[in-house]
């Protein structure tokens, strides 16, 4: 069996309250993080981002280990929001992990992807226990435990 030791911080940026609670309560339930944040559109989150990931840091404004970004959101989409935060050239003290939330992935959202190295994978909503812990054997290996029952 594994066991996830938790991250500092996982933020989840969509509009949709369904999917943020749905996915909010695994990431809780399965113990991925100390605090699971939730972002309703890009812009928000590049704000957070800008305050947070600066070298300097602040123990009030965490940055995320883990990001999960949803393609279709109002004010700033998930394409934008790679694109301003490519362009914002942020001092990050350390790498974010983003994985894309789609509801419907179209070839042309999908091909598009491609070209954002930064994104790691795509998933489709809501988050399942198989795909957080397939994205801690690949991402965060550190944080498993395997524990014998």
């Amino acid at each position: 069996m594994r066991k996830l030791t938790p991250l500092k911080l996982i933020m989840l940026v969509d509009d949709d309250d369904t999917t943020n609670y749905l996915n909010q309560r695994l990431l809780e339930g399965l113990n991925a993080a100390e605090k699971v944040l939730v972002m309703k559109d890009g812009e928000e989150a590049l704000n957070y981002l800008t305050k947070a990931c600066d070298v300097s840091g602040s123990e009030d404004y965490p940055c995320p280990d883990l990001m999960f970004l949803d393609i279709k959101m109002p004010v700033m989409d998930g394409f934008e929001f790679l694109e301003a935060y490519k362009e914002a050239k942020l001092n990050i003290s350390k790498d974010i992990v983003i994985m894309m939330l789609t509801s419907s992935a179209s070839f042309y959202d999908l091909e598009k992807l491609k070209q954002y190295p930064d994104v790691k994978k795509h998933y489709s909503k809501s988050l399942t226990e198989t795909d957080v812990k397939d994205i801690f054997e690949n991402h965060f290996p550190i944080h498993i435990t395997h524990v014998n029952e």
